[in-house]
């Protein structure tokens, strides 16, 4: 019988992360499982990559829901775990994960790039047994925490696992700069009391002085006055958009990483930080972080200067970050592999992390 094991997706970024892996798995003979709480678009995105699963939990509209949702659904992954007895179980963070692990007897993995979840992380990663992060993540979980030279968002954005498609934009021409604006609705646990980008239709406004043509994507209602500027574009084309765009502009940490890593520069707007997301601005210059109290006219200097740098800067500096990084996804299907062989052998392996790849 083939080794099982469960993937727990929590929100469509784990959609992205984990879907290689899941494929690359499945062709080396492993039963994998996903199990998904609802969450924004993530099983639209499972359901258009092919991917089977089953819907565990609903979705949470507020931080008050999720202490509702919560137990329910960490209840459904420890039944269902102890009854697909897998040899590992793998999740972003998830207290779920590392609790079922211990009471299925299976190895629990968890992947987190993010700090500042600090609740969740207490009660999640110092069980888990085994625990990986980009080496830029600054807090330190002992003898089972192992870093990789990378980010999540590698996992589906390196050359050879994304290519951009163009993408066609109604009243937008190639000549006239792009600027993609994300609002994200700061539902999540860690979000509660965070903000970000204040008097949004001035910023707009100025962008648009300046010649930019301006999208906005949003998690939740927009003002009726920025409505017509909202775009609609299906959930698995996101990185074609971005790879297309000239800047983006947004409190979203995770689309901010991504335009970084193909190439677009990013201004993210939040008091939340993270150590890849430092790293992105100090090492590579793809970035610019500005706090969640920046004046308007602040963002828009800094999103003239970025606009005013050739694409050819942004390309050399891209160029740098995957020749000092590997590939995320030989990391996630190398730290299964790793636990599963742990599992059957009374002596524990070394962790097998990938060499950095030269491009």
């Amino acid at each position: 019988m083939s080794e099982r094991v469960v993937v727990t997706i929590q929100h469509p970024a784990h959609v992205h992360f984990f879907r290689h892996a899941i494929g690359e798995l499945r062709e080396r003979g492993y039963d994998v499982r996903v199990l998904v709480r609802e969450r924004e678009l993530a099983r639209e995105l499972l359901e258009r990559y092919g991917i089977a699963h089953r819907r565990i939990a609903g979705s949470v509209e507020s931080p008050l829901g999720l202490l509702s949702v919560q137990p329910r659904y960490e209840y459904e992954i420890i039944r269902r775990v102890r009854r697909l007895e897998p040899a590992a179980i793998v999740g972003i963070g998830e207290p779920a994960v590392a609790h079922a692990a211990r009471l299925a007897d299976c190895e629990g993995i968890l992947f987190t790039d993010t700090e500042h979840a600090a609740v969740q992380n207490a009660v999640s990663l110092p069980l888990a047994d085994r625990l990986y992060t980009p080496t830029a993540f600054w807090d330190e979980y002992g003898a089972h925490h192992r870093r990789y030279p990378g980010y999540h968002e590698l996992a589906y954005l390196r050359p050879g696992r994304f290519a951009p498609a163009p993408v066609g934009l109604a009243g937008i021409g190639d000549e006239e700069p792009l600027v993609v604006v994300r609002l994200v609705s700061w539902t999540a646990a860690h979000d509660v009391g965070r903000s970000g980008l204040s008097d949004l239709e001035r910023v707009i406004a100025g962008l648009e002085r300046f010649g930019a043509t301006v999208r906005v994507t949003a998690e939740g209602r927009l003002p009726p006055s920025l409505e017509t500027r909202r775009l609609a574009i299906a959930p698995d084309r996101i990185h074609d958009l971005l790879a297309r765009a000239d800047l983006f502009l947004g409190e979203g940490a995770t689309m901010a990483t991504e335009s970084a890593l193909l190439g677009t520069p990013a201004i993210y707007v939040s008091g939340l930080r993270a150590g890849v997301l430092e790293e992105l601005e100090a090492r590579y210059r793809l970035l610019r972080w500005l706090s969640a109290d920046v004046r308007p006219i602040e963002v828009l200097s800094h999103a003239r200067e970025l606009l005013r740098i050739r694409e050819s800067t942004w390309t050399r500096r891209r160029r740098r970050v995957l020749e000092e990084t590997v590939d995320t996804t030989d990391v996630i299907v190398g730290a299964v592999e790793d636990a599963v062989r742990d599992g059957q052998s009374t002596e524990p392996a070394a962790p097998v992390v990938p060499e950095v790849v030269r491009r």
